[in-house]
């Protein structure tokens, strides 16, 4: 594998996720419509490590539309004293979601709250009985990331070598 490609694995849950959990008192979940702002912000702070470029790459307009469309859904993680530490983005298209973004800031990794974050949103996501929620990861992921995934009821359907530039 070159620099020019990279392992991008298909995962889908199809079935109730695994149990959120215990909540965890240094911080609060909710499905928000964040501004452009503080998204592109929430964003770069997540996924710079990782080289997330996507919505960067996105014309403003067309990103705020699908931000504020219903097709979106967002859920922040805060800690209680309202920073954000982490997204969990959700794009509908029935009968199928995907999820599009999902990552915690560097300060908040190794806390249990990136799985805390996931199965929350997930458990709100799955009552609207979706035929599957579906993500793709790829090598340049957090070295938890997959671990994460699983843990929370995704399996593994397909894995591809892709063009790195189409990610």
């Amino acid at each position: 594998m070159s620099d020019a490609t990279v392992r991008v694995s298909y995962l889908e849950l199809t079935q109730s996720p695994a149990p959120i959990g215990a909540c965890l008192r240094e911080a609060h979940i909710c499905r928000e419509r964040l501004s452009i702002t503080e998204y592109l912000d929430l964003y770069r702070r997540i996924g710079e490590p990782f080289r997330w470029d996507q919505r960067l790459r996105m014309p403003r307009a067309d990103l705020i539309r699908l931000l504020e469309s219903e097709r979106s859904a967002t859920y922040v993680l805060r800690d209680n004293g309202g920073q954000a530490l982490g997204l969990c983005e959700f794009e509908r298209c029935s009968p199928h979601i995907e999820l599009k973004n999902f990552g915690l800031i560097p300060a908040a990794h190794g806390k249990g709250l990136g799985s805390w974050l996931l199965r929350t949103a997930l458990h709100s996501e799955w009552k609207l009985q979706p035929a599957r929620i579906w993500l793709h990861t790829d090598n340049w992921d957090h070295p938890a990331a997959m671990h994460v995934y699983e843990s929370a009821g995704f399996r593994i359907y397909s894995v591809r070598e892709e063009p790195a530039g189409d990610l």
